[in-house]
């Protein structure tokens, strides 16, 4: 009888002990597949959502503008360049001109960012149709009376509806400064509130008509930034700063890989259970066979060849593992792939641009890395205990003593 034969006959005679161990371990495989599986798809996710809604092929900045300082926004503007004057016209590109404003919704004051932008464009997936009546509601047209000449077609996300108290319909006071820093005001609707995933085109921000609110400001054909479409090479300009993709989604990748380490300290947890469980199986089944090693190694068994014997053992208990894992595994992984995971709580204190289900997210080289991860380290805890096998005599063995 071969080794692989001999040590899988002493595992499946072990019985109910091998089962057991085969059961906690299989967990382990399953449990980290579906963490990181999960994280992996919480980062498509994520990326996904904010590529379409916000980031598109990149931004095209004024050299004054700073997303995280309000207080530039009065100087954030120029003229858009003609290569990007170009591209808006073919729609490659979408200029948006943000300035800083307050709203007064039933008498109470917010400061909002004011974005002005072609309600034809295509190039990021925000419902800015709608600010030229286009496209009508889904509900009926005669429900909500749409904009007079005087006032402003305004389009908000539902978390900026949910903080305002804002509904499809209401009207509210819309304050600004125009070019030469004069206070101006004036009437707008709100035509549609919008959902989305990512806060940050939502929270804070009123979209209005980039024709009007230029005419509004005093500020014709200028912009704050340009959205360039998703696979447009960023055009050769002087003064403009283009921002790629990468550099919006670095902050969405440093939170990943924070909670990837933080994850990874849960199924090290398990692993190391389950990896306790086959040494002190391994240490037990040396104590309780010595009679047998010293047989073995009376016909002929080398020390080497025992100590294989048992680390093979311990190599088939992963084995076991992965087939029993991937029997109740693969299902279940693939039923939360097809339904999701559903969030607990409020979706947007986690920081990023979710919604309200997670779908993981399991790709071949995750679940080869996890299972040759899983089984090497079986292999390892398997081997340790056996080292004292290389002491044995075989007359002691024999006789039942370990020296």
């Amino acid at each position: 009888m071969t080794l692989p034969k001999l040590a899988f006959k002493n595992l499946l005679g072990a019985g109910l002990r091998t089962w057991l161990n085969v059961f906690v371990l299989s967990l382990s495989f399953v449990l980290i597949i579906f963490v990181r599986g999960l994280i992996e798809g919480m980062n498509r996710q994520a990326e996904r959502a904010m590529i379409a809604t916000e980031v598109a092929g990149g931004h095209v900045q004024h050299p004054a503008y700073d997303p995280y300082d309000p207080l530039t926004l009065t100087d954030a503007h120029g003229l858009v360049p003609a290569p990007l004057a170009d591209l808006a016209a073919a729609g490659k590109a979408a200029p948006i001109l943000i300035i800083q404003g307050t709203i007064y919704p039933e008498g109470r004051l917010f400061t909002v960012r004011i974005k002005g932008i072609d309600p034809g464009q295509r190039v990021i997936d925000v419902p800015t149709a709608l600010l030229s009546g286009a496209i009508p509601s889904a509900a009926s047209a005669a429900s909500t009376a749409p904009p007079t000449p005087d006032e402003i077609p305004a389009l908000i996300g539902s978390r900026m509806a949910k903080t305002t108290g804002l509904k499809k319909g209401d009207t509210f006071s819309l304050q600004w400064r125009d070019s030469h820093g004069t206070f101006d005001a004036r009437e707008a609707r709100v035509v549609e509130i919008f959902s989305t995933s990512v806060q940050t085109v939502d929270i804070g921000q009123i979209w209005v008509p980039l024709s009007l609110l230029r005419e509004l400001t005093g500020m014709p054909g200028e912009a704050t930034i340009a959205v360039l479409a998703q696979g447009t090479p960023p055009p050769e300009l002087s003064s403009w700063v283009f921002r790629g993709p990468d550099y919006f989604l670095a902050d969405l990748k440093s939170m990943v890989a924070a909670k990837t380490v933080g994850s990874s300290i849960l199924y090290t947890i398990l692993l190391l259970l389950a990896m306790l469980a086959i040494f002190d199986t391994q240490v037990l089944s040396i104590f309780h066979r010595r009679r047998e090693m010293g047989t073995l190694m009376a016909l002929g068994f080398t020390r080497g060849k025992v100590i294989g014997l048992f680390t093979l053992e311990g190599f088939f208990h992963g084995v076991l593992a992965a087939l029993v894992a991937a029997a109740y595994g693969i299902p279940l992984l693939a039923w939360i792939a097809k339904t999701g995971w559903a969030m607990p709580g409020d979706v947007d204190s986690y920081g990023f641009a979710i919604g309200d289900k997670l779908f993981p997210t399991y790709s071949a080289g995750l679940v080869a890395g996890t299972t040759v991860l899983v089984l090497l380290v079986t292999t390892v805890v398997s081997f340790l205990p056996t080292r004292r096998i290389a002491k044995l005599k075989p007359t002691d063995a024999l006789r039942g003593r370990l020296t």
